[in-house]
């Protein structure tokens, strides 16, 4: 594996070779050093952690401090991947102040490499002012789960012609804002790959069909952690909730029988 470590620049030399980009998304040390040692490309530390990892039925609920503390964690076990970390609900919107302390803090306590933000218009305000300070920009448009109560419902979005324009100019927009990527979540794959070819910063898609530069899962939905969660657009590339379930039971049966520990297994 090359070890040669990802930045933003190297995204943009992917997208103009043709290479597809990598990524998932990760909340802690121990899987995202297995991540970065199989060749991730880039790691996300999602604001999906207010699902996955606290049980939340949105993303909403998760805080600035914890993104903080899941973010350090992940970064203290990369070497090659680009770290770029949600903002999360309530950190960036409507106070481009409050975004950008909410950006440099993530860097500055994380030692993350950049930050993602969802929207386009109604925050570009935001995503100007943390890019002022140099800190990378990666957008997200599409359905952005922060809206959730907005829309009332994680359907495809942009099939109509308004929404569908909408989200290109956003793009075009986030693009000369100076973002050096976007994400594009669950929109229909014609238009995602329209978006791809028109701008010059890579796309990376969820939901969003093969025309774009790159691919984005949430780890514990690609691993088959999470039973509940079955969209069109997830592959399950383990089953490791039956694996775990069945080796929880091997250890259970081996404690009330008392084969565990055995003779080797102690001191």
């Amino acid at each position: 594996m090359d070890a040669k470590k990802i930045t933003t620049h190297t995204l943009l030399e992917m997208k103009r070779r043709g290479e597809k980009i990598s990524m998932l998304t990760a909340y802690d040390f121990s899987l995202a050093r297995i991540l970065d040692d199989a060749g991730i490309d880039v790691i996300l530390v999602g604001d999906s952690a207010s699902n996955v990892m606290a049980g939340h039925e949105t993303t909403l609920p998760i805080t600035l401090d914890q993104m903080i503390y899941h973010a350090s964690s992940v970064v203290r076990a990369v070497k090659r991947a680009l770290v770029v970390v949600d903002l999360p609900f309530g950190s960036y919107q409507g106070n481009s102040k409050e975004a950008l302390n909410s950006a440099i803090r993530i860097m500055k306590e994380s030692g993350a490499h950049a930050v993602k933000l969802e929207g386009g218009a109604e925050i570009i305000e935001s995503v100007s002012r943390i890019l002022s300070a140099g800190v990378p920009v990666m957008g997200h448009l599409g359905l952005t789960p922060q809206s959730i109560y907005k829309f009332g419902t994680y359907v495809v979005r942009a099939r109509e012609d308004a929404e569908a324009q909408k989200l290109m100019d956003d793009a075009h927009m986030l693009e000369q804002a100076g973002c050096f990527a976007v994400v594009l979540e669950k929109i229909p794959a014609t238009l995602a790959g329209k978006v791809a070819h028109q701008i010059q910063m890579p796309v990376i898609g969820i939901g969003a069909g093969n025309q774009v530069d790159g691919q984005v899962l949430v780890l514990h939905d690609m691993l088959g952690i999470n039973k509940e969660f079955n969209p069109r657009f997830l592959r399950r590339y383990a089953d490791l909730y039956g694996t775990i379930h069945q080796a929880t039971q091997s250890y259970i049966n081996d404690v009330k029988s008392r084969d565990f520990p055995n003779e080797k297994e102690q001191y």
